[in-house]
């Protein structure tokens, strides 16, 4: 069984950009996390250090993640929807989710091996919901919260898709241009009970 990590090296993790798994640390830190398999070192200049996926699970591992979850202090977190009470928003808001829609794109580049910002990369496909709400949220689409219209992102039982609900169909139809944009895949389908519209979206893969 493989040893948990320090709690100087757990400290590094936890610190870890939430978004592109950037680490900062010292050197002999980053490179005890690279010969576990927790990290790994980016071969173009800076070669700056990031958390591999068993990096990630371990970072993640104490989260309990609620159906609408809500940022912990000073933790970017994408608005997925849903939330009970209308969030802060402002300039400062803007910013957070504009640097984070950057980060990710500098991540597909850096980890797709064709470099390609246009495709969604590997934590995409395991964090669907966040990369979702985040494609829509850096477009400017309103989430709903407290009750105000908006879009809402849910996990679904089939592998690598989320569904997109909004409160009419122009919305819909709007979200799934942004997702489509964004790399996704989206299609527009009707609950068979509750006859409400919905997208069913996936990353693409090429």
């Amino acid at each position: 069984m493989t040893r948990p990590p320090t709690a100087a090296q757990r400290r590094v993790i936890d610190a870890a950009d939430p978004v592109t798994g950037r680490l900062k640390g010292t050197e002999a830190q980053l490179e005890a996390l690279v010969k576990r398999g927790l990290a790994f070192r980016h071969p173009r200049p800076p070669h700056d250090h990031f958390l591999t996926p068993a990096g990630h699970r371990i970072r993640e591992a104490v989260e309990v993640v609620p159906e609408a979850p809500a940022a912990p202090s000073g933790v970017f977190a994408a608005r997925v929807g849903g939330e009970p009470e209308p969030p802060e928003g402002g300039p400062g808001r803007v910013r957070e989710v504009h640097s984070a829609w950057q980060g990710l794109l500098e991540l597909r580049r850096m980890t797709n091996t064709d470099g390609d910002t246009d495709r969604p990369c590997g934590w995409e496909r395991a964090h669907l919901v966040q990369a979702a709400a985040l494609a829509l949220e850096a477009a400017g689409h309103p989430p709903e919260t407290g009750g105000s219209p908006g879009y809402r992102v849910r996990a679904t039982p089939q592998p690598e898709a989320v569904a997109v609900y909004a409160q009419d169909g122009a919305k819909l139809s709007a979200c799934a241009a942004t997702l489509e944009k964004a790399g996704w895949q989206p299609g527009e389908y009707t609950e068979p009970r509750t006859r409400v519209r919905y997208l069913l979206a996936s990353p693409r893969r090429a």
